[in-house]
């Protein structure tokens, strides 16, 4: 079970981690690291993405998905902690 909520801090963080690098328009998208971000978060961001978008249509420059993702996960999070 504590594994299951280390994951769920650690996937969080990494999320965090690619919300700020968002903040530095000239970092290499190419590299490793940043790669690893983009690969590791995207396939939870997009269906997110799509569905916020489809909801709430354009919000502009800003992209909510990340704040949703990391909300849900600290929920399942929450729920972990009360079964167990």
């Amino acid at each position: 079970m504590f594994l299951i909520v280390w994951t769920i801090q650690i996937y969080s963080l990494i999320v965090l981690a690619r919300v700020l690098l968002s903040f530095f328009p000239n970092i290499d998208p190419y590299h490793p690291v940043v790669r690893f971000l983009y690969n590791v978060t995207e396939p939870l961001l997009q269906p997110i993405r799509v569905f916020l978008r489809d909801q709430f249509g354009q919000t502009g420059m800003f992209d909510f998905s990340p704040l949703v993702l990391i909300m849900g996960l600290w929920v399942l999070q929450q729920l972990i902690l009360a079964v167990f």
